[in-house]
């Protein structure tokens, strides 16, 4: 799991130097009976200033009696151990594997005193899980048995598990360092609804084990019940008690009251992001919004709601694309946007004016996203084909998802791992490409907005009709020739990333032309008897907005005479 374009990450760490690690990803998850097509999907935004974004693959294989399996940090690139290789791994792309089983993450941390000791940090317990579970009971138990027997060495964290049927949410945490493996539980969505996660606990009280519906991991060999909608660590009650942070009646325990408890932080930095996106599916969120900004912890939201419409794959990329746009927390409306209403606010978080503590938001769309994705889980395909992985690279909301069929076994050159890395340019990897028109559109995002928004779906939207015709085509070749049926989606997906990076890559240079110097430019049809024309010039300068900024702050500095 050893991640390319780290190198500079880990001198960092090896001098002693602390990095920001907290409020960093975003999760959504939907159910096949939230979706209009009746797929399951979830989101994942990989959020950090030092993550270089790139598709990790490793193909399926068996594995010789007595391999073992090197165990490498996700976020460092440190090793941590060895552990035995199963006898046989399954394809993975991304974080999707060729049963459609698919897992993403978000860091909630938790109390400081329960990160473990092992060698499965939560990077390596999600590609291990892919590697040897089809489905999402499976990962969960596979995910317990890895940390129970190897050990949990990271802090506490919030997982979506998605296969093509259904969907869940798992959440755990170490039981400190003189304790081996981690608390947790998992529960099921309900058909219908929708959850997300932002790096906030979200799982409060939940149904005891009663063996029909919940259980714990003393009777895991029964989480292959369909009936049984929760599962927790047998330990998980008792551990709280031992630490004296729970005392009431085990029916009244939470997870996250206990072992990561909300503060302003937690809600405004981090829940926020999941608040903003039910907001944008359902319309009675309203009473959410004094949680989501801060302002009253007292009553939290819901695990799951139910979206007021059915949801496309596209409709769950734009929910991807949030910067609290429409909201008390719009990040275009305030004077920190400057005077293009840009989506983003440099770093640090906070900072001090006359020592009082002031704060940006963090919103879903943010500029340190190293990678993204949309899976797509679909049970009337074969598995090969029902899964697609809808990736892109950088902060999502000027990103293009492309569809990376889940059986494909080959991976973009443009995507690729060692195809650049953070500190090393490539002109022809996606990361690349993608950070040139985002970083040039986030200080005039107003004039070029339409531009950007119409070739992002132009794309996006062509490829989602274009799979409709791939899947029918890759679905009848399957039924007679699986191994071709491969070949023919890696070819299109190969295809289609490349693409898609050659475009963006030819767009960037089309902004960079129309947009240079404050103007706007235009090509003109040169007309007869001309040898040439200069082009259609436009200089539409500020807002009246900021303009009368401008009057307020300085009062008659520029005023003339």
């Amino acid at each position: 799991m050893k991640k390319t374009g780290l190198f500079v990450l880990i001198v960092l760490l090896m001098a002693g130097i602390a990095l920001p690690i907290a409020n960093a990803c975003t999760n959504f998850l939907i159910t096949k009976g939230a979706s209009k097509d009746g797929s399951t999907m979830i989101t994942y935004s990989a959020d950090s200033h030092v993550l270089y974004g790139e598709l990790y693959y490793w193909p399926e294989r068996d594995w010789e009696p007595g391999s073992i399996l090197e165990v490498y940090e996700w976020d460092t690139g440190k090793f941590l151990g060895t552990i035995p290789q199963a006898a046989h791994t399954y394809n993975v792309v991304g974080n999707m594997n060729n049963h459609q089983l698919a897992i993403g993450e978000t860091t909630y941390g938790g109390r400081r005193e329960l990160r473990g000791e092992g060698i499965i940090d939560y990077g390596s317990l999600i590609y291990i899980t892919l590697q040897r579970a089809k489905n999402a009971r499976e990962a969960i138990k596979t995910m317990s048995e890895l940390v129970e027997e190897f050990g949990y060495c990271s802090s506490g964290e919030s997982f979506s598990i998605a296969d093509k049927n259904e969907v869940w949410i798992m959440e755990l945490i170490g039981k400190g360092p003189s304790k081996k493996g981690a608390v947790w539980v998992a529960r099921r969505i309900p058909d219908g609804y929708i959850s997300g996660h932002a790096n906030q606990a979200r799982i409060t009280a939940f149904p005891l084990a009663d063996g029909k519906k919940s259980i714990t991991s003393g009777e895991l060999e029964k989480i292959f019940d369909p009936a049984i909608e929760t599962v927790y660590a047998h330990d998980v009650i008792d551990l709280a008690r031992e630490k004296g942070w729970f005392d009431g009646k085990d029916k009244d325990f939470s997870f996250s009251d206990t072992y990561a408890p909300v503060d302003f932080g937690g809600a405004r930095f981090c829940d926020a992001r999941v608040w903003a996106m039910f907001n944008r599916v359902n319309d009675n969120m309203d009473k959410y919004l004094d949680y989501a900004m801060g302002q009253d912890l007292s009553e939290r939201m819901p695990l799951w709601i139910k979206p007021d419409q059915k949801l496309s794959v596209h409709d769950v990329m734009e929910l991807m694309r949030d910067y609290y746009q429409d909201t008390p927390m719009d990040m275009s409306k305030d004077i920190g946007a400057g005077p293009f209403a840009s989506t983003v606010r440099w770093r640090p978080m906070t900072w001090e004016i006359d020592g009082e503590t002031y704060f940006n938001e963090r919103a879903t769309s943010t500029q340190q996203t190293g990678f993204s994705f949309v899976t797509q889980s679909r049970n009337w395909l074969p598995d090969p084909v029902g899964g697609i992985f809808w990736f892109g690279v950088d902060d999502t909301y000027y990103t293009v998802y492309s569809p990376m069929y889940c059986g494909m076994q080959a991976i973009p050159h443009s995507f690729e791992q060692g195809n650049g890395d953070m500190m090393t340019f490539s002109d022809d990897a996606a990361f690349w490409v993608f950070n040139q028109v985002s970083n040039f559109a986030y200080n005039r995002r107003m004039p070029m907005e339409d531009d950007i928004k119409n070739k992002q779906r132009e794309l996006e939207i062509g490829y989602v009709e274009e799979t409709a015709t791939v899947d029918k085509i890759a679905t009848e070749i399957f039924n007679t020739d699986p191994s071709l049926a491969v070949k023919y989606i890696t070819d299109y997906s190969v295809k289609a990333g490349n693409s898609t990076v050659s475009q963006w890559k030819d767009f960037y240079a089309f902004l960079f032309t129309r947009y240079m110097d404050g103007n706007i430019k235009a090509k003109r049809e040169v007309p007869e008897g001309y040898k040439y024309v200069t082009p259609e010039l436009s200089q539409p300068g500020y807002s009246k907005e900021w303009y009368e900024t401008i009057v307020k702050t300085t009062g008659d500095k520029f005023r003339q005479k």
